[in-house]
């Protein structure tokens, strides 16, 4: 099966694919172990699908029971900044890398169904694709596939690319030889753990995502704690701190990918500007990009802690506005940033 093995790898670079592994359709017991644990713990915040999804999640046979192999695809999303260079900056909103362009899950699952049209063309077998929108536990097969390793920060290192992949995975019914697994390059280092400013590692490897930033500004829906949200700097969607510190990223490359390259008006946000987007503006600034995922009222919420953080008292009378937001969590931010600016 090598020469098959070779064929998917040229035709995936080819097809703009930056990096690719192999292995068998299976997890180690000590991933599933770390799963449950997480689940058991209530480490996941309010993404219940972590734990209602857990079964399928942490055994590629139960999410599909013919799967014999699993392809792990990578992009680089490097950029070709420093990411953490805007963090404090009053008058500036920081956005996340991956988050500075079009949504990564359109560009990678579109290769990713167009290199498996050809596999199905040239080797009878069945196969599913995924993009980080199925209970795939991808960090660990990515790891077991030798395309990287997963970091203290529980995210996937690659020497060649750092922490700035985009992942997909392939389950076919092929059996490949799977590649060997990377070895950890961590070492005593711990830069990604010390970092981050809310503290949401609890060791080596775990996180409690209910503390981490990317967690409270995607994922949460409610009002953010005051203790988390006065740690939340002028982060405005997602985080990148524990990535950007990692001593591997002065390999990594900037990408090259159109897709992924940041759009000028996503690179250094007016938080001014960004208070005054109503519902029809939230839409056609953020059009196409991931940003739009979270609506209009979790992203006016992370605004408003920012400028709350910055101490930007010059906007206090936006913030007055929109104590009367229809949305509570609008409103209720609104409230308390008003607070602190006056405190």
């Amino acid at each position: 099966m090598e020469d098959i093995k070779q064929t998917i790898t040229e035709l995936a670079l080819d097809m703009g694919f930056d990096a690719i592994g192999f292995c068998k359709a299976e997890t180690s017991d000590q991933h599933k172990k770390d799963l449950v644990e997480f689940n058991a713990r209530g480490l996941y915040g309010t993404m219940e699908w972590m734990q209602t999804t857990q079964a399928r999640r942490a055994d590629p046979q139960v999410l599909w029971g013919d799967a014999k192999s699993v392809i792990v695809l990578g992009m680089n999303y490097g950029p070709d900044y420093d990411p953490m260079a805007l963090l404090e900056n009053p008058d500036h909103g920081v956005i996340s890398c991956y988050a500075q362009n079009r949504d990564y899950h359109d560009t990678v699952k579109k290769r990713l169904k167009r290199l498996a049209r050809e596999m199905v063309a040239r080797w009878e077998g069945e196969l599913k694709v995924f993009v980080d929108t199925a209970p795939v536990m991808e960090k660990p097969l990515a790891a077991q596939t030798g395309l990287g390793w997963q970091g203290k920060h529980t995210c996937v290192v690659s020497r060649d690319f750092g922490s700035w992949l985009f992942l997909g995975e392939i389950y076919t019914t092929l059996e490949l030889e799977a590649d060997p697994p990377h070895k950890d390059h961590c070492g005593n280092c711990s830069n990604c753990l010390d970092m981050c400013p809310t503290g949401a590692f609890l060791e080596d490897g775990k996180i409690d995502a209910r503390k981490c930033i990317s967690y409270l500004t995607i994922e949460y829906e409610g009002v953010i704690a005051p203790e988390l949200a006065a740690q939340m700097g002028n982060r405005i969607y997602g985080c990148d701190d524990c990535l950007a510190v990692c001593p591997w990223t002065k390999f990594t490359k900037a990408t090259q990918e159109k897709d992924y390259k940041p759009r000028a008006e996503f690179i250094a946000p007016q938080l001014e500007k960004l208070i005054d987007l109503d519902e029809q503006g939230f839409r056609e600034f953020f059009r196409a990009s991931p940003v739009k995922r979270i609506k209009r009222h979790r992203f006016i919420r992370n605004v408003l802690i920012a400028i709350a953080n910055q101490k930007r008292v010059d906007l206090s009378k936006k913030i007055i506005k929109l104590q009367d937001d229809e949305h509570p969590v609008i409103a209720q931010t609104a409230k308390w940033a008003l607070q602190v600016l006056k405190g």
